[in-house]
């Protein structure tokens, strides 16, 4: 598997890194965000992103990194209010929260371990703007399956389509500091 693992670790590293840094500035003020209001979120960090591949024009000298960048913290987000619900006040203290971080993290590395052995690294052959289409298409799973209550009859479940949102971001990322190296 070529450099993936440092690869990851490395994209992760810069992502833990701001996380860490907004939860000093903000504490976990996204504790109050129910799983809908986070979906949102990364829905329009992703929607931004294809605007920006798509416009030859931009207002804002910006590129995607950052917005990949948040689509995968707001997901780790995500998984954290699966597994602990929604609070009324922010209450997780920074220890706690990095502690709950690099466990989603984990999870989701064995994942994209996993998948990558029994798909030979095929990402690898993607173009960055098609996975922004996928993670788009597994938002729109996602609010499909908060609109029918979490229930489905044979998909998998919201969890599983945020850790897939997390690995194609990181792919992403991996393919866009590939090109500029």
């Amino acid at each position: 598997m070529r450099d993936t693992s440092k690869q990851y670790d490395a994209v992760i590293e810069k992502c833990r890194e701001l996380f860490a840094n907004k939860m000093k500035d903000y504490g976990s003020a996204w504790r109050i965000l129910r799983l809908p209001s986070l979906t949102d979120q990364i829905f329009i960090k992703a929607q931004r992103i294809r605007g920006l591949q798509q416009n030859a024009v931009r207002k804002v000298e910006e590129d995607e990194r950052s917005e990949f960048i948040g689509i995968i913290n707001y997901s780790v987000m995500a998984l954290i209010q699966l597994e602990l619900g929604i609070a009324n006040t922010p209450d997780l203290p920074l220890e706690e929260a990095l502690n709950l971080y690099d466990q989603k993290i984990a999870r989701t590395k064995d994942l994209m371990e996993n998948k990558n052995h029994d798909y030979g690294e095929a990402w690898r052959d993607m173009r960055v703007n098609s996975l922004t289409d996928l993670i788009l298409q597994k938002l729109l799973r996602v609010k499909q399956i908060e609109d029918n209550k979490g229930k489905t009859l044979v998909s998998e479940g919201i969890d599983a389509n945020y850790q897939d949102i997390i690995n194609y971001a990181i792919f992403a990322l991996i393919l866009m500091e590939e090109t500029t190296a």
